[in-house]
This record gives structure tokens, C-alpha cells and sequence, in this order.
């Protein structure tokens, strides 16, 4: 029996799976739905979506003590272009 190596994501993928959830949602998730949605630890789900708000790609608001993120959209043409990427990449037998 052989035992494949761990395959790790790219933060593109990362990015790519945490917009994909919130879109999943509705364009809006709740942090943990995240979390759990693109198997992240919470560390590195603060440190991204630190990364996501940065680059406009989310924002957050707050509804009584409740924290959400919001998809904007430049995040949606992010996710958009990403599947673009990703299905050229296939067609050539590369994966991103």
C-alpha cells in the first residue's frame, strides 16, 4: 500500500474557498460557517480574512453581536476569474 503525500492549497485556494462559502450563503456567512466551510483552523481563518478585508475582497459589519462578511464585488470577479483559471489549467491536466 502507498500513501499519497499530503496536498497543501495555495493561499489562492484558501481565498478561492472562503469567498466560495460566503457565496454559498448568499453572500453573507457568519465567521464559523467559514471556518468550518473551507477547513480552516481559527488562526488561520483570522489571518485571512484579515487578508480578504485588505484587499476588498469582503467586508464586515456587525448586526447586534453578531460578526458577518459580506462578499463584494471585487471578490465575486475573484471567484469568477479563479473558476475561469482553474478550468484552463484542467483542460491542460494542471491543477491550481
Amino acid at each position: 500500500m502507498t500513501v499519497k503525500p499530503a496536498k497543501y492549497r495555495s493561499q489562492l485556494r484558501i481565498f478561492y474557498d472562503m469567498l466560495n462559502v460566503i457565496v454559498g450563503e448568499g453572500g453573507k456567512a457568519r465567521p464559523t460557517r467559514i471556518l468550518y466551510g473551507a477547513n480552516l483552523s481559527y488562526d488561520r481563518l483570522q489571518r485571512y480574512l484579515n487578508e480578504l478585508k485588505k484587499r476588498g475582497l469582503i467586508e464586515e459589519f456587525k448586526e447586534g453581536d453578531i460578526t458577518f462578511y459580506v462578499i463584494t464585488e471585487k471578490g465575486c470577479e475573484f471567484v469568477r476569474e479563479f473558476k475561469r483559471i482553474e478550468a484552463f489549467a484542467k483542460a491542460f491536466g494542471l491543477s491550481i
